[in-house]
């Protein structure tokens, strides 16, 4: 069965940066060993995704409800965590987006059996891209290791987990 893996906005600024949690730090090395486990045992494709911004953030409807700048292009809080690094190389490829959910996720995982979603926010781009893509492929079986993501808060983290397992999700491993 083809699965892919997506760690989701793995990104300084949501770790240890502007917008990190304490949550984030903790789940890093569960997902630093999954990510170990991925590539030894060529379980997975992994796709990166970055949250993407541009200098005029604060100007953006998001910059507006969420004036905390983060993930500015090139900047060090908008790069992967180093942790995360080596992995990148063994990438099927990292995405970009400019919004919450990626638009062009769908169209790269159509071709897999299985899509599974790991990293941060939970509340944010992870709920937003694991609904993306079950809308788009209501048939696509899409998982998410709960204890390989993080939220906003521990609140934010299992309200999102509760939404995506009502549309259909597998949520797995939420004893952490």
């Amino acid at each position: 069965m083809a699965k892919a893996l997506i760690v989701v906005d793995m990104q300084n600024d949501f770790v240890t940066g502007s917008l990190g949690t304490k949550e984030a730090q903790e789940m890093l090395p569960r997902l630093v060993e999954k990510l170990e486990n991925a590539v030894e045992k060529d379980l997975y494709d992994i796709i990166f995704t970055q949250d993407t911004h541009k200098e005029d953030y604060l100007q953006t409807q998001e910059g507006k409800f969420l004036p905390v700048e983060h993930c500015i292009k090139n900047t060090e809080g908008w790069e992967i965590v180093p942790e995360l690094q080596k992995f990148i190389p063994q990438s099927r490829i990292v995405v970009e987006k400019k919004a919450f959910g990626s638009t062009r996720l769908p169209s790269l995982l159509k071709p897999y059996e299985e899509v599974e979603f790991v990293g941060v926010c939970t509340d944010i781009c992870v709920v937003s891209n694991a609904l993306l893509l079950k809308a788009f492929y209501p048939e696509q079986l899409v998982s998410v290791d709960a204890a390989c993501c993080a939220g906003t808060t521990p609140e934010n983290h299992q309200k999102a987990l509760d939404v995506m397992k009502n549309c259909q999700c597998k949520i797995y491993n939420l004893e952490g």
